[in-house]
């Protein structure tokens, strides 16, 4: 479907040229380079302590019984750094300036049980490409119980959404190790976009089965087998998902489905839109709570996603400057800035706009 919905390459008044400018003018004069330094050396540390230490803890018996809970509570919030703040800039080549570096710390979402493969092809290539078109962006299609787009299939149970999405958010996670890694890597074997990334479908298919069977055997089994309460293991396993489900997909939520953000989808005859790709990002993406330091640091500055889309080869450290420069430059070109400034206003807006979709009723784009 991508093939039909191609973006203007005329600009006119020259606003990305312009900003991207501004921008590449920014780090000159600071003498910074665009990706990440000792600060994202320290998250690192940070989020892989949180997720190993008590999973470390839980293999050495040193606790036991319900306080594993616990230990696999802690587990769910450094899992969900280390898919938010590493693995994502990582993937996008933003980690570091050494392309092994990246590599290395892109396969950091492996280790958290998803795969870098199927992420790369479907949050770098499609998502951040075609940006909120139906069909196209898998971030907004049609989920078990939820429609994410106004042009999604509209079912007598949507109307009840906004009530329950945040529930059916805490299964993301087990959902995409379980089952959507493997239908997202069938699909893309199927259509050929394996083979055009340069990668072998068969080879892709082993090492997706294998890492899958490697995290279930660590996470599951071997406690088990270390003398942990089967039962008490499965529900820290599930309780550890349901958290990083919960928050990492509220994060990608609050950017796209919020007031504000248009959405769109193949028009008939494939007609393509008349906004540049630049463009495209600016009217479809919205931050949030921009301006806590707590909240730029724990969502790996993916609260600052206008941002992030515009760039996204910048690592998420450098956001909160060259937000100045973009919210700047927008302003000047006559486009719009979307933002909440508070968490919580974010989450209430997006409430809205899913009773809104899941009703039927219009949004104004």
């Amino acid at each position: 479907m991508h093939n039909q919905f191609h973006f203007s390459r005329s600009e006119p008044a020259g606003f990305f040229r312009t900003l991207h400018s501004r921008v590449n003018a920014y780090f000159t004069e600071n003498k910074l380079q665009k990706t990440g330094d000792y600060r994202m050396h320290i998250k690192t540390a940070v989020m892989f302590l949180l997720y190993l230490v008590p999973f470390v803890i839980i293999l050495t018996s040193v606790i036991s019984g319900w306080w594993m809970l616990l230990a696999f509570l802690i587990m769910g919030f450094g899992m969900s750094g280390i898919g938010l703040c590493i693995m994502h800039d990582a993937n996008h080549g933003s980690y570091s300036n050494n392309s092994v570096v990246n590599k290395l710390m892109s396969y950091s979402l492996n280790l958290i049980g998803g795969s870098s493969f199927t992420w790369k092809i479907q949050h770098n290539l499609l998502h951040h490409t075609y940006t909120n078109v139906y069909s196209i962006d898998e971030d907004i299609d049609d989920k078990p119980f939820l429609r994410l787009s106004p042009h999604g299939k509209l079912k007598k149970y949507h109307r009840f959404q906004h009530v329950y999405a945040m529930a059916i958010y805490s299964l993301a996670t087990l959902s995409w190790i379980a089952f959507k890694d493997f239908k997202q890597l069938a699909f893309y074997n199927r259509e050929g976009i394996t083979e055009k990334q340069g990668f072998n479908p068969s080879l892709e298919t082993l090492v997706m089965i294998s890492c899958k069977a490697v995290y279930f055997f660590l996470l599951i089994a071997l406690p088990i087998l270390v003398g942990q309460t089967w039962y008490i293991v499965i529900l820290g396993f599930i309780a550890m998902h349901a958290f990083a489900g919960l928050y990492i997909t509220t994060i990608f939520q609050l950017a796209h489905v919020v007031e504000g953000p248009e959405h769109s989808t193949i028009q008939e005859g494939g007609d393509s839109p008349e906004n540049t790709w630049a463009v495209h990002q600016i009217l479809t993406t919205a931050n949030f709570a921009t301006r806590s330091k707590i909240m730029t640091w724990i969502s790996g500055g993916l609260n600052h996603q206008i941002e992030h889309h515009l760039f996204p080869h910048i690592c998420h450290i450098h956001y909160p400057q060259i937000a100045k420069i973009v919210r700047k430059t927008v302003k000047e070109f006559n486009l719009p800035y979307y933002e909440h400034k508070r968490f919580f206003e974010a989450i209430a807006s997006h409430l809205r706009i899913l009773k809104s979709i899941g009703t039927g009723q219009s949004l104004a784009m």
